[in-house]
């Protein structure tokens, strides 16, 4: 692989792969952020409500727990959180091992060809992983039916 192909396959795959995961990681970590600690907050306000027998406010605020257990639950958005990190991380690590001339790429005849390689892999073993996570998911959902 040429330094002009190479190029082309940094600016036009490798960063905006990088730039995908790192969005999609920070995306899913304020959604879980966000779900978990209203359900959190507003489970352990319920009890009052109860207590001060304001019967609908209860009901409704025990639905809404409910309903975001469940969301959260099944749009597994700590699971995208952690794996789109450790993919984005782990693509960084490999720029730098490329960068430095380390590991694999200390005597290698091409590393631009083995850095394109390892990179797909990487990419290719997400999106697996994403399609594990979601059938799993859709197959909770039905056993729960």
């Amino acid at each position: 692989m040429n330094r002009e192909e190479f190029e082309k396959y940094l600016n036009e795959r490798y960063k905006p792969e990088l730039d995908w995961y790192d969005a999609k990681s920070a995306s899913n970590k304020k959604w879980s952020y966000g779900f978990q600690l209203s359900i959190i907050v507003i489970a352990a306000i319920v009890p009052i409500f109860a207590a001060l027998e304001l019967k609908w406010i209860t009901v409704i605020l025990s639905a809404f727990v409910a309903a975001a257990t469940g969301i959260f639950s099944y749009c597994k958005f700590e699971d995208h959180w952690h794996n789109y990190r450790t993919t984005c991380e782990t693509l960084k690590k490999e720029k730098f091992y490329y960068d430095s001339k380390s590991g694999e790429y200390q005597e290698a005849e091409d590393p631009e060809k083995i850095f394109v390689e390892r990179v797909e892999d990487l990419i290719s073993r997400e999106n697996t992983r994403w399609a594990s996570i979601r059938r799993k998911a859709k197959e909770e959902t039905e056993t729960n039916r």
